[in-house]
């Protein structure tokens, strides 16, 4: 099994492992019975490997309370006329400028089963694929809908793309997605690398409203 070794789990061995040559260290040797190391080294190696784990527990429930948290803004929305025929964006609204983080928003026909990713295409012409704690876009009851982090410059255009997805190509979106987390650097998809399984069916133009660069 291939194990994936993140910062935060790194830390925690670090911190299990001080913990534990402040206990080891406490065993007496010889035939005075001294502990193995001195009292400052021990205590010292104790609190640092407890002050790692502590950090580390802090930090992770932040990020993920972050998530659960999060509030994005909803933009205008458009009119759309029912039964709804295909899969398309009600919000934002072409031309719009939107903020760094909006709730994208659609609708979709009672018939379709498929997963549906929204992909965002700024000016450097890469992929980035959006997703909140799903991954896919959340769908039900004929509304699809997801939290869509913009990262660029005031007034950068930003082409929202909707895909309706087999199960593969979600499987690449969400493997990607969790590839970039884990890395903590997110360089965008080239075109060719668009699985097979991923079909376009809707797309607008937006632009920023304000600096997003660095906000997320």
């Amino acid at each position: 099994m291939h194990v994936i070794m993140t910062t935060e789990v790194i830390v925690i061995i670090i911190g299990l492992i001080l913990m534990l040559v402040s206990v080891l260290g406490s065993i007496s040797s010889g035939e005075e019975k001294e502990p193995i190391l001195g009292a400052a080294i021990r205590v010292g190696s104790g609190l640092i490997g407890i002050m790692l784990i502590i950090f580390v527990g802090f930090t992770y429930g932040s990020i993920n309370m972050q998530g659960n948290i999060e509030q994005p803004a909803k933009g205008n929305v458009l009119e759309v006329s029912y039964p709804i025929q295909r899969i398309q964006i009600i919000s934002p609204i072409a031309g719009d400028a939107v903020e760094c983080r909006i709730l994208s928003m659609g609708v979709y026909p009672d018939s379709h089963e498929k997963d549906i990713w929204v992909l965002l295409k700024p000016s450097d012409g890469k992929y980035y694929p959006q997703s909140d704690h799903t991954n896919t876009s959340y769908k039900r009851n004929g509304e699809w809908q997801v939290i869509t982090r913009f990262g660029g410059d005031q007034l950068e255009n930003y082409e929202i793309i909707v895909y309706e997805t087999d199960a593969d190509a979600s499987a690449f979106f969400t493997n990607t997605i969790d590839q970039w987390k884990i890395a903590l650097d997110y360089p965008g998809l080239e075109e060719a690398d668009l699985p097979d399984g991923a079909i376009e069916v809707d797309r607008i133009l937006v632009s920023l409203k304000e600096n997003c660069r660095g906000v997320f």
